[in-house]
């Protein structure tokens, strides 16, 4: 079995946004979401990987696969094409909070923005809380 790659870090979280937002809206949208992600979920932010910023985590074992590891509960990444949120489980039942989510693009494993001022912020500390608790049900 392959190990997983993506694993959490000791990188500084700010170092990082400066140096990999590559403008100034994305920068600035990064410290707005950091703060957002904080603030709500309580935990501190940590890298995974090289360009993942998670909150919390939980241990996971495939349904599909022998494949196991740790993943960060949510996170966010400001990639170059857009910022990628890594706030929604995929299930069926959560699919209704994201009519009202506004200007966004969907993901195998998240959800693209170009831009926060895209997105209802309010819609997505729904899909925050509907995500942590999915994760933390399934995974205890």
């Amino acid at each position: 079995m392959a190990e997983l790659k993506t694993k959490q870090n000791n990188a500084n979280v700010n170092e990082f946004i400066n140096s990999f937002a590559d403008s100034e809206q994305k920068r600035m949208d990064s410290f707005e979401l950091l703060k957002l992600f904080q603030d709500f979920t309580g935990f501190e932010p940590k890298m995974w990987g090289p360009s993942i910023i998670g909150f919390g985590s939980y241990h996971y074992k495939s349904e599909r696969s022998s494949q196991e590891g740790d993943w960060p509960l949510i996170g966010f990444s400001p990639r170059k094409a857009a910022i990628s949120l890594y706030v929604f489980t995929g299930a069926e039942e959560h699919e209704y909070l994201l009519k009202d989510l506004g200007k966004y693009k969907m993901g195998k494993a998240c959800i693209y923005v170009k831009k926060l001022s895209d997105i209802n912020l309010d819609v997505l500390k729904k899909l925050m809380k509907a995500t942590i608790d999915f994760l933390q049900t399934k995974y205890k």
